[in-house]
């Protein structure tokens, strides 16, 4: 657990960091407590490196036998 939050830092990771934490700033600046929820998603995106990275959201289509 602690290797993977740890290592792996990319562009894309440092971003939803961003992100997360723009939206945590608005929500408590507007009072508009809903986009606590998307600052959670992309927070936890980033913590576990989730989602798409920086080759994009390629899919292996090799079948082995």
């Amino acid at each position: 657990m602690k290797q993977l939050l740890l290592t792996n830092w990319h562009f894309m990771r440092f971003l939803r960091v961003g992100l997360a934490v723009f939206l945590f700033v608005q929500a408590y600046i507007t009072h508009e407590w809903f986009f606590i929820a998307f600052g959670l998603f992309f927070l936890f995106q980033a913590l576990f490196n989730l989602g798409c990275g920086p080759n994009g959201c390629n899919v292996n289509y090799d079948k082995k036998k």
